[in-house]
């Protein structure tokens, strides 16, 4: 099973979540594909999350988070032992975010939501100091991204497998070209198609 957390702002939408999507449905797997649209409250994103996945065994589960969605997966992935990918991962959001306090609206459908301050101290809750087991984590890091260091992102996932691409942006914008590997650390063989 794979669960992706998207990141602040966007949707199941976002290109990354509906390319993986579309690979998963191509494989005939996408029975094993979540992707649900997170609630700006941290607290009640991260409760959606484990109500998604209650059931799966960590050995079966991979989480994919972007932005704001790694933070989260970083959590939960301690939390439950289950592999993660990070893409672009948001590591410090309670000063990234501090300035989108207010309502805004959401990327793929110009849809308003309220960040509320109160969620800056939700955020604390959920965060980890430093990873315990590596080899559990897979990250994708852009040097070109105009919103987080991919340095900060280098050095909290310190021994994960890493891929820094050179440029790029922070959504990713050739992610097409990571969905086989992203696939392959999550248990899924796209060569194969199984």
């Amino acid at each position: 099973m794979i669960l992706y957390l998207h990141g602040f702002r966007s949707s199941p939408l976002s290109m990354k979540s509906r390319l993986l999507a579309a690979q998963m449905q191509a494989l005939g797997r996408a029975d094993e594909w979540l992707c649900p649209q997170l609630p700006a409250s941290p607290k009640l994103a991260i409760e959606l999350a484990l109500s998604l996945v209650n059931n799966a065994a960590p050995a079966d589960l991979t989480l994919i988070g972007s932005s704001l969605g790694g933070y989260y997966a970083t959590w939960l992935a301690e939390r439950l032992g289950c592999r993660a990918v990070l893409l672009n991962p948001a590591i410090v959001p309670l000063i990234d975010l501090e300035q989108h306090v207010g309502v805004t609206t959401e990327f793929h459908s110009d849809k308003p939501f309220e960040f509320k301050r109160e969620y800056i101290d939700e955020l604390g809750t959920f965060a980890v100091e430093k990873i315990t087991e590596p080899q559990r984590y897979f990250l994708i890091a852009a040097t070109g991204d105009e919103v987080l260091d991919y340095r900060d992102m280098l050095a909290h996932y310190q021994g994960a497998r890493q891929i820094v691409i050179e440029g790029s942006d922070h959504g990713i914008s050739e992610f097409a070209d990571y969905v086989a590997p992203v696939l392959a650390f999550a248990g899924v063989d796209v060569e194969a198609g199984r």
